[in-house]
């Protein structure tokens, strides 16, 4: 019988070949090679060794070296065999993870996007329309898909933010220096930190504990009492997308009910900082990490020297790099004056407020992949309004889930002074709000698997019924259990569903525990919202009975 971290491996694998998401990926680790390592944890376990992480899964991005594997930080001509590990992986590593392989990203991680990468652009996990966000893009969705359990990426300006908001996952972007970047393909060295992308809060802080290696840099102990937190007017935030002003407002309101005092602050210092990072000479700083390997690839690429060469170049990417190595010397030194100027103010509104964070949307909206192809410098430009301060600035930020907009996540963040990791975490856990789950089948109310549910802390909220795009069916399962799979409303009915709430984790735990041909996805309710249910593979289908027509599995096992 496989032991339980061999299980895990063998569970994630199956799930990398079901969603066939090779936008997620530049190499998937060998499956036996993993399958190697779950074998070799679980006899260590057995042997009593101390393994926080035994048979967890993890994504490394394609700008952290594992060895193993090549660096390629999104570009296939850059890419070298590293000798060792980042010490970030390796830390993950020898805690009991196993890593699945390297993932896609935005080339040199230049970019909040997620498109900018020569393996293909990355898409949503929520809604394949729409970017998963950048640059950590692949090491967001393997997470939000349930594929990894953790995983590493880089944020710079936001890139271990953004793509935690677009994909509802937490993302961790620790102060600076608190991980080594060593063994980085750096974006801007004096600004990158590694970050951590996890489902829950709790397994974020627990990687982020076991790879952090700097000097802690906690600030002054704070005087007793309520969380105070800054939080600017929706005005001050400027344009966002439909619906996404309120559901910020709606956050901040959270935060109050669980005894916060929110207190106003100007944005202004933040946001002006913000449009800094590529509109000044700061970006001069990523021609220094890579330009001179842009300059001789694009001289390479040249169709009349060479009319064979194969362009591996995102030529958004490029284009910015190569224009950051004509900033003169002056305008840098002009513009640390004024970010020293920005910053002294944002520090002095905070100080205002007497903050222990400020409250932010993750980003003002989520675009589509059509959106980004048509305007690929704006719609890039905008994603960073509310995260390209936070290094310029020295600050540490968590982002987390908080609630949702048509549907698809909606995600803030909690920024403070360095050293405040352990504090933004948790005042992190007071806004996240329980998750909606659909359930048509066996964990309904009194079947035999609804105590899964309630060991999870879950609370039972409404029956209705799912729109009229579903089919049920009897599975040949013990205990048997239906199927429900979307047909469209020509040859579907509504379906019989119980909506129950419970903690994110809890989402976690359930998704991570369910056997084949179960899957979560989102299940459309007769009152046109979505929430994430119980559906079934379509080939478990093949010697089950179609029981649509008792318009719900009570009525059938009642039948």
């Amino acid at each position: 019988m496989p032991t339980p971290a061999l299980t895990r491996i063998r569970a994630a694998y199956d799930l990398i070949h079901r969603t066939d998401r090779t936008d997620i990926w530049i190499t998937l680790r060998p499956r036996a090679d993993a399958e190697a390592d779950a074998r070799d944890i679980d006899d260590r376990l057995a042997a009593g060794a101390h393994l926080p992480l035994a048979g967890r899964t993890l994504a490394v991005k394609g700008n952290i070296d594992v060895e193993g594997l090549p660096t390629t930080a999104g570009c296939p001509s850059y890419a070298y065999d590293p000798p060792a590990d980042a010490p970030a992986v390796a830390r993950l590593k020898a805690a009991g993870a196993v890593v699945l392989g390297s993932t896609n990203m935005d080339q040199f991680a230049t970019g909040l996007v997620g498109t900018r990468s020569p393996y293909g652009a990355v898409r949503s996990a929520a809604d394949p329309t729409r970017v998963a966000g950048g640059s950590s893009s692949g090491s967001a969705v393997a997470v939000a898909l349930g594929i990894a359990d953790i995983a590493l990426g880089t944020d710079t300006a936001g890139s271990g933010r953004v793509p935690a908001a677009f994909n509802g996952i937490v993302g961790l972007k620790p102060t600076r220096g608190l991980v080594t970047t060593d063994g980085i393909v750096p974006a801007c060295a004096s600004l990158d930190c590694v970050s951590v992308f996890a489902r829950t809060l709790p397994e974020a802080e627990l990687a982020l504990a076991l790879i952090s290696t700097g000097p802690a840099r906690e600030p002054a102990p704070r005087t007793p009492g309520p969380w105070r937190i800054a939080v600017p007017s929706t005005e001050q935030l400027g344009e966002m997308d439909d619906g996404w002003a309120k559901a910020y407002e709606a956050a901040a309101a959270r935060l109050a009910a669980a005894g916060a005092q929110l207190g106003a602050i100007d944005l202004t210092p933040f946001t002006d900082a913000a449009a800094m990072l590529y509109e000044g000479a700061f970006v001069a700083e990523r021609y220094t990490a890579v330009g001179a390997f842009i300059d001789k690839a694009t001289n390479d690429l040249d169709p009349i020297a060479n009319p064979t060469a194969t362009p591996t170049l995102d030529p958004t990417v490029a284009a910015i790099i190569r224009r950051a190595r004509d900033i003169p010397a002056h305008q840098l030194f002009a513009d640390q004056a004024g970010l020293a100027t920005l910053r002294d103010q944002a520090m002095a509104a905070l100080a205002t407020t007497d903050a222990d964070a400020l409250l932010l949307p993750t980003a003002p909206g989520h675009p589509t992949l059509d959106d980004v192809a048509a305007d690929p410098i704006g719609a890039n430009a905008r994603l960073g309004r509310f995260t390209n301060s936070t290094n310029l600035f020295d600050l540490a930020a968590v982002a987390v889930p908080a609630g949702d907009v048509d549907g698809r996540p909606f995600g803030v963040m909690l920024v403070g002074p360095a050293g405040t990791d352990d504090r933004l975490a948790r005042i992190a856990a007071n806004l996240t709000p329980p998750t909606r789950l659909a359930v048509v089948g066996a964990h309904l109310t009194g079947q035999p698997l609804n105590p899964q549910l309630l060991v999870l802390g879950a609370m039972f909220k409404a029956t209705t019924t799912t729109a009229p795009a579903y089919r049920l069916f009897a599975l040949r399962t013990d205990p048997p259990k239906p199927g429900l799979v979307h047909v469209g409303t020509d040859n579907g009915q509504s379906i019989e569903a119980e909506i129950w709430e419970l903690p994110p984790e809890g989402l976690g735990a359930l998704t991570a525990a369910l056997p084949r041909p179960m899957a979560i996805g989102r299940v459309e309710l007769a009152d046109g919202t979505t929430a994430p249910g119980f559906l079934c593979e379509p080939a478990a289908l093949d010697e089950a009975e179609d029981i649509t027509e008792y318009g719900g599995w009570r009525a059938y096992r009642n039948s």
